[in-house]
């Protein structure tokens, strides 16, 4: 399975030091070259070097014709995007809304950190869906209350 991920879900899973789940899960994921820098650049919270870790394969964007669409989402979105397309991604891993929606409309299976989360769980590698939720939460990473609860039922939470 071919998976590409944006920045969002390493901060939100380093955030509860879960970052392992994504090899466990996925074995290998693609990760543009835009956003590995915007992972290094830091910020609240850290996350590990990318190029550091053995199952990130670093991904350069190629030079597409985008769709207009893509000109709207930042520069790790569209990068991920991008490559996601041109290399025929399985899955892509993302959680803002207006990067998902985009990656939708040009044919891209999504899923974020909370269907990581989810997968995990189902998978029994971790004890409670709503608890590492809740342990972002208080980490300052927001997500929509009512999907929360929605998906917590999926896995009897």
């Amino acid at each position: 399975m071919k998976v590409f991920s944006n920045t969002t879900p390493f901060i939100a899973l380093a955030s509860i030091q879960q970052l392992d789940l994504l090899p466990t899960l996925f074995v290998r994921i693609h990760v543009a070259e835009e956003v590995i820098e915007e992972c290094a650049a830091g910020g609240m919270i850290m996350v590990p070097p990318l190029r550091r870790l053995a199952w990130i394969v670093p991904v350069t964007t190629p030079m597409l014709q985008a769709p207009h669409i893509l000109l709207e989402l930042d520069k790790g979105e569209k990068a991920t995007l991008l490559a996601a397309l041109a290399d025929d991604a399985d899955l892509v891993l993302i959680d803002e809304k207006i990067g998902r929606n985009v990656a939708e409309y040009v044919g891209l299976k999504v899923s974020g950190t909370l269907g990581v989360l989810l997968k995990a769980r189902k998978a029994g590698l971790i004890s409670s869906f709503r608890g590492a939720v809740h342990e972002m939460l208080a980490q300052g990473i927001y997500y929509n209350t009512a999907l929360i609860d929605r998906l917590a039922v999926m896995v009897g939470e």
